[in-house]
């Protein structure tokens, strides 16, 4: 029996094009394995957004090629977003490569697989096609788990953000129609899934192409599916947020408490050379609608620093508005420059290592700071909590609350069952997590 590996880097679309290779492998009889060295067919899902990803794609598939003297009949396949970018100089630089496969592409793989197994064809397979053209067989997918289910519903980005890559690594904006969507959701909510995850890289620019609806529409739609307990949904472009999307946190309890808003910047100049659409004033006011709506939501960001230009005084807006914003948790990370993006071309002093490095290590402390007061202000509350996972100490588990705050449990006489809910009352705040007892125990 022949059996396949993947190895999957970035973002929760990249998990979800693994868990479709994953899903479309198994319908040609070919197995998952954890062991890389048992595998006839290795997957490299690849990432584009860190700094040097090329290079660490292609360190990878040098240490996958080594496995070929033990196993000749093994096939190597390059995926993902890094090899989207290089297409063609995969081919050439890796000679043990077998193919090449973009993001868009992902429904193709069986036949790529074909045309090097039986054909010895050395396929490249990137670009985007047409929606019409796509192949999407959301029953294929192989689910990680039983109670999260991830739905793609807009694939691609129309933005300009000078420090992208995305555009060019997952093509144009193409939102699925919304009939296709919802029939997708319940038949994940068929299968016992408890809690829906929309994914897209700009989700609330979503309009379904049939009857040009939007996204508002769509969240009232899913949210009253019978069956959903708990929808998530991510990435979300603050210019693209209407007040009738913020007022669905008010209408629906099941629309979790909690949302990721990726700001970049907290100076209106650096948000302006990033081409971001938007100035601090919009994000502020948004969140204060948010926030109207649906007290005590819990609010993550993406914050760069040391981007070309940034002076102190630009960086101090930016910690201004971390210590304003009070977010739940965030994700900050230096510049570094990607190839074919506007950023290296901006005709503006670059920021040195040394003081990026700087910069991000106090934002850093200054997060932890406020996470840690935070989680201790939860201790007292009681949190319907999803089990997700056995804990690291003996005798406990982790689950999500509903504001998707990590948190560790003991379990008592007898585990939960992962996939189901139980009251926890949190009764310690670390910084980055919480520690609580079931109400039960």
């Amino acid at each position: 029996m022949k059996k396949f590996y993947v190895e999957t880097w970035g973002c929760q679309m990249n998990e979800l094009d693994s868990q479709r290779m994953t899903g479309l492998m198994m319908e040609q009889g070919i197995l998952p394995t954890r062991e890389v060295k048992e595998a006839d067919l290795i997957l490299l899902n690849s990432c584009s957004i860190r700094e040097k990803a090329a290079q660490k794609a292609y360190s990878r598939l040098g240490e996958y090629r080594l496995l070929k003297k033990d196993n000749p009949e093994l096939l190597i396949g390059f995926c993902g977003c890094v090899a989207q970018q290089e297409g063609e100089k995969a081919l050439k630089r890796v000679p043990d490569l077998d193919f090449v496969m973009g993001p868009a592409r992902v429904g193709e793989l069986p036949t790529i697989v074909e045309q090097r197994r039986r054909f010895g064809k050395r396929v490249v397979a990137t670009g985007f096609p047409e929606a019409s053209q796509r192949q999407y067989d959301f029953d294929a997918l192989a689910r990680e788990g039983t109670f999260k289910g991830m739905v793609t519903i807009i694939e691609g980005c129309n933005k300009k953000c000078t420090f992208c890559i995305v555009p060019q690594t997952r093509g144009p904006e193409q939102s699925r129609p919304m009939d296709d969507i919802l029939a997708e959701v319940q038949h994940l909510v068929s299968y016992g899934f408890r809690e829906i995850e929309l994914l897209g890289q700009t989700v609330n620019h979503w309009r379904d192409p049939q009857t040009d609806v939007d996204f508002a529409v769509l969240l009232d739609r899913v949210a009253t599916m019978p069956g959903v307990e708990r929808l998530r949904f991510v990435t979300s472009y603050p210019r693209d947020f209407t007040q009738d999307m913020v007022d669905q946190f008010g209408r629906h309890a099941n629309i979790c408490p909690y949302l990721h808003l990726p700001v970049q910047s907290g100076s209106n100049r650096i948000l302006k050379l990033m081409g971001r659409g938007y100035d601090v004033e919009l994000y502020y006011d948004l969140v204060e609608r948010i926030r109207r709506v649906r007290p005590g939501i819990a609010l993550s960001t993406d914050l760069i620093v040391g981007f070309p230009g940034e002076t102190d005084e630009d960086f101090q807006a930016t910690l201004k508005l971390v210590e304003d914003i009070r977010y739940g948790s965030f994700y900050a990370f230096k510049y570094s420059p990607r190839p074919g993006t506007a950023a290296p071309r901006l005709k503006v002093d670059a920021v040195a290592p040394e003081v990026a490095d700087r910069r991000l290590q106090e934002l850093f402390a200054l997060q932890q700071s406020i996470q840690s007061e935070i989680n201790r202000g939860l201790v007292g509350e009681t949190f319907d909590t999803l089990v997700t996972n056995w804990g690291k100490r003996p005798g406990t588990q982790t689950g999500r609350t509903p504001c998707h705050r990590l948190i560790h449990f003991p379990y008592g006489d007898a585990p939960f069952e992962l996939g189901s809910t139980t009251q926890v009352t949190v009764e310690e705040g670390l910084p980055h997590s919480l520690v609580g007892r079931p109400v039960a125990a």
